[in-house]
């Protein structure tokens, strides 16, 4: 049934949103009815209806095959049909913004390449095909149509120019008989495109055509190939061309699409979390608020204050500075990537949600007002008739009520706009430095070989070698990193000089990393203590440089508890592709380092108690073992199915047949800052059964192996940001020569009858991490009814003393070392290990009697409850614990400072003699040379 025309209410509603559509309809009355019948303002149009449609009416069977002016003749008529139907289909509100500006879009695309492919056929007539130098070789060459701006993003106006940009592969010549150099090709190829498109004649035109955001603007060639590209982004592309080039979409099919996306990604976006962009950033949003305040320009709903223009700047500048290592924001429209922004927690939900309903707003404004007169323009109509008339298409009743929405919307804006970049702003940390002062005053702090450090710096290659940008950045940051040293006494100044040098050479080479110096000059005066007190923090900070951002935004000042640290580690999850598994195991490692430096660096400047730093490192720990994990099964299910647990049940995400087991410091809550994980895992799965619902079902005991062999992988696995973990399972039944992964039957069979006594000593410091609850019940029954055994406690006193005696000749300080009144502060006598064997044999010899000794796997909970038996008094118990917390603090300091854990024995002698006096009394077993 063919369709009907319009009636008479959506006429009216046509007259009163468009002179230009009015018009046409009314002139042309035989030729738009017809277009409307065939393609009705209820129905959206396809790509493929697009194609044809141009093809249709560019090549008219009147035409001549070749004639260009019938072809542009066509192109315009066609655009100015399908322009009265879009207008049309806006003003009956028929049509989504998002459906609206994609068929635009399309429209230009498919315009384009017909262009593209209609001119080259005349051109190559004349002069031959393109070809360029490869080598000693010729290839073909061809152009690429690079959109940029809403027609990149996809979301074109009514009424848009299009920017373009035009690149070839390289230089060369045709191959006719009138040859002319590539160059001259491509010129004349991308003029022609434009003269079809772009030029005015008795039918209107078809799109305005801008290239002026080509390398070089105007009276640069109109094409650029790509050598030369790639050198304009290396050594003159600036900041607001980032901006521009985020948008950039490559329309038409070429062969060398990925040497492009190759050039542009890395000029867009930086690996790391780019600061110089904050600089930039702060310059163009001045920028935009001086030309507000100069103009005036209220009625321009694009460039006012609160418009289009500050919604776009606020969701591409989050994307400039997160995208390189965030795939999912890195996409060009803009409603899309405010939602992405808003998943990834970059943008709260009331942000998004005023940011997303003001753009809406504002395009269809925008629209509304460039389909009065087909217009350019996002200027408010001054005519009170035209006024009105937008206003009631709108769907407001009045004038007044379209302009007090658009202020409302303006406002909701502008508090975004305002708070970009501010909690960087430079404002609220200014230093007075006086430079000149500064370096007599270093220069005369600073030890000779220091000195010399410091003028070999200056004097290097790599200093002499950076580019004028680099320079800048390192001349502006120097001043604040003298200003800091000299904050310290000497020592640590003296100390810190040669890390910090070593850093500079690190982050000059990639030198945005110089601009947060600038950016934070209050944090950046802590950098110092941190770098006096900790080499490994130094390394850690120059082979990461990424890491700065964590800590000269002073994360460290909160420790996230448990909650927080899994929901940040979610989100960085979150932002990576689903099916990037490097980008994965990146954002594993990028978490556990940014994480432990924030834990360091509160332990360092913030001096927070040892029990507290190694709860925050231990939390870290377990909150990746339990995504990964998490993610692992994932991924082995999504292959292989679901296997069955021991019941014949199906496990599930939640309930995975499967646990890890931490032993020593991750199970007794100690982790250190380099601390391995000490896993055993095991599994409630049916061995034999196999999997089920998978591609490529395998057995219960496949499945576990690789789920532990793939887990291991996912915290070993060295990629460019370092492992997360190293992983130590020789714990496990059996030991190296065992099973990766045992049922938790065999696991207690073997722990029953084949385990010996220093393995259930180990089993003291177990605990379940992650993974089935049921199975982690298991594991803790098995574990409490093994500690609670009956023991006879001479044996347990000669197991333990045994044990501690193998570890004092392996690991201990010799006799000549103690001779020289020196201690190892964890394994010589009266040191940690003792009183961590203390607590094991304890919980060893009584917890059959007292089985609350069986619950804890930390030596201070452990001492806690040994202090309410009549084993040892409470008083004694506390003091081991303060002990034992004393001594970890110190080993634990020098092991920052990569200090060796032997010091001096007499300001320990007190300690020392408590401890051997309790191991007496409690143990009673110790080598004469001990």
């Amino acid at each position: 049934m063919p369709a009907s025309l319009p009636t008479s209410d959506e006429i009216l509603q046509l007259q009163k949103a468009s002179h230009f559509a009015y018009q046409l309809w009314q002139n042309k009355p035989l030729v738009t009815q017809s277009f409307i019948k065939s393609y009705p303002l209820n129905q959206t149009l396809t790509e493929q209806e697009i194609k044809d449609l141009i093809r249709d009416y560019a090549l008219d069977d009147d035409c001549v095959i070749g004639d260009e002016t019938c072809v542009m003749r066509g192109l315009r008529v066609l655009r100015n049909l399908l322009m009265l139907r879009w207008i049309w289909q806006d003003a009956l509100n028929l049509i989504s913004l998002e459906q609206l500006t994609l068929e635009l879009t399309r429209f230009a695309d498919e315009c384009l390449i017909f262009a593209k492919d209609f001119v080259y056929q005349n051109l190559t007539k004349r002069y031959g095909e393109p070809y360029y130098y490869d080598g000693n070789r010729q290839k073909k060459d061809d152009l690429a149509i690079i959109a940029m701006g809403k027609m990149g993003a996809k979301e074109l106006n009514l009424s848009s120019d299009i920017d373009l940009i035009f690149v070839h592969k390289g230089q060369g010549e045709t191959d006719g008989k009138k040859c002319i150099d590539t160059k001259t090709f491509m010129k004349k190829w991308g003029q022609g495109i434009i003269e079809l498109l772009d030029k005015p004649t008795q039918d209107g035109f078809v799109f305005r055509i801008d290239m002026r955001l080509r390398p070089w603007g105007d009276g640069s060639d109109l094409a650029i190939h790509l050598s030369a590209l790639e050198k304009y982004f290396a050594q003159h592309g600036r900041a607001w061309e980032r901006f521009a080039w985020l948008k950039a979409r490559v329309l038409n099919p070429i062969d060398f699409n990925d040497n492009l996306q190759a050039l542009i990604q890395p000029f867009v976006f930086r690996y790391y979390v780019d600061y110089s962009t904050f600089t930039a950033l702060r310059e163009m949003k001045s920028l935009i608020q001086n030309q507000v305040e100069q103009r005036q320009d209220t009625d321009n709903v694009k460039l006012g204050a609160g418009g289009i223009r500050d919604i776009e700047f606020i969701v591409q500048s989050f994307q400039l500075i997160y995208g390189g290592r965030v795939t999912p924001i890195k996409v060009k429209n803009c409603l899309i990537a405010m939602q992405k922004l808003h998943e990834m927690d970059y943008i709260d939900k009331q942000t998004f949600d005023n940011l997303q309903q003001a753009y809406r707003f504002f395009r269809r404004l925008e629209h509304g007002i460039q389909a009065i007169n087909d217009e350019q323009t996002q200027r408010l109509p001054t005519d009170p008739f035209w006024q009105h008339n937008l206003a009631q298409v709108l769907g407001f009743d009045d004038w007044q009520a379209l302009l007090n929405q658009l202020n409302s919307y303006r406002k909701m804006v502008k508090v975004p706009f305002d708070n970009l970049v501010a909690d960087r702003q430079q404002s609220n940390e200014k230093i007075e430095v006086n430079h000149d002062d500064n370096l007599q005053g270093l220069d005369k702090r600073l030890t000779e070989e220091n000195r010399q450090k410091l003028q070999d710096f200056w004097q290097s290659n790599l200093v002499k070698k950076l580019g004028e940008e680099a320079k800048n950045r390192l001349e502006t940051a120097y001043p604040l990193l003298v200003h800091a040293l000299l904050q310290v006494d000497d020592d640590a100044l003296n100390l810190a000089l040669p890390r910090l040098l070593t850093l500079l050479e690190a982050v000059s080479r990639r030198s945005i990393y110089l601009v947060m110096f600038s950016e934070n000059p209050q944090a950046t005066a802590k950098l110092i203590p941190m770098l006096a007190s900790s080499p490994w923090i130094a390394t850690e900070l120059a082979s990461h440089p990424v890491l700065l951002d964590s800590f000269l935004r002073e994360k460290y000042r909160h420790l996230p508890n448990k909650d927080e640290l899994r929901d940040i580690l979610r989100q960085q999850l979150l932002r990576v592709e689903p099916n990037d598994e490097e980008g994965v195991l990146n954002a594993f490692r990028f978490f556990k380092k940014t994480q432990v430096l924030a834990v360091s660096a509160s332990d360092i400047l913030a001096e927070r108690p040892i029990m507290k730093v190694s709860d925050s490192l231990t939390f870290i720990a377990e909150v990746v073992l339990e995504k990964a994990l998490e993610r692992v099964f994932l991924s082995l299910v999504k292959k292989h199915g679901f296997p069955v647990n021991a019941r014949g049940e199906p496990v599930n995400e939640k309930n995975n047949g499967f646990a890890v087991i931490g032993y020593g410091k991750l199970g007794g809550l100690e982790m250190s800052y380099s601390s391995d994980l000490d896993l055993v895992f095991i599994h409630d799965i049916d061995e034999q059964a196999m999997t089920m619902g998978g591609e490529k079902p395998i057995s219960g005991m496949q499945f576990a192996t690789r789920l532990a062999q793939r887990l291991m992988n996912y915290l070993t696995a060295q990629t460019r940001d370092g492992r997360v973990y190293e992983i130590d399972m020789r714990l496990r039944p059996s030991g190296q020569a065992g099973m990766l992964v045992v049922s938790a039957h065999a696991y207690q069979i073997y722990q029953e009858q084949k385990a010996w006594s220093w393995e259930h000593q180990a089993l003291v410091r177990a605990r379940a991490i992650c993974g089935d609850k049921n199975v982690m019940k298991q594991f803790d029954k098995i574990r409490e009814q093994i500690l609670c055994m009956p023991r006879e406690l001479d044996a347990v006193r000669i197991d333990v003393a045994e044990m501690r005696h193998k570890m004092q000749d392996h690991l201990g300080s010799d006799k000549h070392t103690r001779e020289q009144g020196l201690f190892h502060l964890k394994q010589d006598a009266g040191g940690m290990v003792d009183i961590e064997f203390m607590a094991q044999f304890a919980v060893l010899a009584y917890a059959h009697d007292y089985p609350q000794l069986a619950v804890w796997s930390d030596n201070v909970r452990i001492f806690e409850e040994l202090g309410k038996t009549d084993i040892l008094s409470a008083d004694i118990c506390q003091k081991l614990t303060d002990s034992y917390l004393q001594l970890r603090a110190k080993s634990h300091a020098l092991a920052l400072a990569e200090q060796s854990s032997v010091v001096n024995d007499d300001e320990w002698q007190n300690l020392r003699n408590f401890v051997d006096e309790q191991w007496q009394k409690l143990i009673g077993q110790r080598p004469t040379d001990f």
